[in-house]
């Protein structure tokens, strides 16, 4: 009977262990569940900050962005047309963000959809183009911008056929400056070298000597070194070299010292976090009616490099 007895009690005692193996594995097995859980939900949670951190940061420098093109257009349209600045800067703080403001009036780049052939050719050679070379460039950006008549054979989109492209050329105006990049036999690096002196908003053949680099100064037709020299250290010194600029202009075609309506304006936004955030916008001034400008072009670092 004794024997039974102990018998039943292992068999007891084994049916126990094996529930209690069955349970501490079910348990282990929740425990690691609960953790890849707890580890998905800590990652959410940094991605959530992270991402609400950045659009943090883009709304402030949107914010400093917008605040920087009203000033402008204050400082600008408070004065009259005729005195009005080609260029200038300021700085001022909003919000957790220190912000730098240049600006300068877009006709100091030559406009793609105006400017003459010899504007364009001189550019290109001086950027390192052979002078003949550079003459067939500039054919070939205005051809690109000029309407074809619809009478005569279309030969510049014959051109772009023959040389494999899959593409025509617009035969209207440039909608982008980087459009300059599709134009028939520019070379990649003439245009990566240009692209920074060229527009499409100024609307103007002319170019304002105040706003532009040396680069553009020395494109203008009958520009000799000398003269872009004697420019060049008059610039930028204020009210007292205005007569200057008025006699230099006055006997030099193709340049002018008026602003204009279109200014290019160049944002730094310096937070008190240690990041930097750079912007860049083109606007109309009295663009619509009622409003005090419109926003032509407007790039910031979310976007790309500026």
């Amino acid at each position: 009977m004794t024997g039974v007895c102990s018998k039943k009690a292992r068999r007891i005692a084994r049916s126990g262990q094996s529930r209690d193996g069955f349970i501490v594995v079910a348990v282990l097995w929740m425990l690691g569940a609960l953790a890849t859980l707890a580890s998905i939900y800590a990652v959410y949670v940094i991605n959530t900050a992270t991402a609400m951190g950045v659009n943090d940061d883009r709304l402030q420098a949107e914010g400093a962005m917008t605040a920087a093109l009203e000033l402008t257009t204050y400082r600008i349209s408070a004065i009259d047309s005729e005195n009005r600045p080609s260029r200038g800067d300021f700085a001022f703080r909003l919000g957790r963000a220190a912000v730098r403001v240049d600006f300068r009036s877009e006709a100091g780049r030559i406009d793609l959809n105006s400017a003459p052939k010899e504007l364009l050719a001189g550019l290109f050679i001086g950027l390192g183009a052979k002078p003949s070379d550079a003459e067939y460039y500039a054919d070939r950006v205005i051809a690109w911008r000029t309407a074809q008549d619809p009478d005569r054979q279309n030969e510049e989109a014959a051109a772009y056929r023959t040389a494999g492209l899959p593409y025509g050329p617009r035969q209207g105006s440039f909608a982008h400056a980087g459009e300059l990049a599709l134009v028939l036999a520019l070379p990649p690096f003439l245009v990566e070298r240009a692209l920074p002196f060229v527009t499409v908003y100024s609307a103007r053949a002319e170019i304002n000597i105040v706003a532009a680099p040396p680069e553009v100064v020395a494109a203008v037709p009958g520009m000799t070194p000398d003269r872009v020299y004697a420019l060049l250290s008059q610039v930028g010194r204020g009210p007292q070299n205005a007569e200057f600029l008025k006699a230099f202009v006055g006997d030099q075609a193709g340049i002018t010292v008026e602003a204009g309506k279109t200014m290019r304006v160049a944002v730094r936004m310096d937070f008190d976090t240690g990041r930097r955030v750079q912007g860049e916008a083109v606007i109309l001034l009295g663009g619509e009616v009622g409003e005090p400008f419109r926003v032509l072009s407007w790039r910031d670092d979310f976007d790309g490099p500026t």
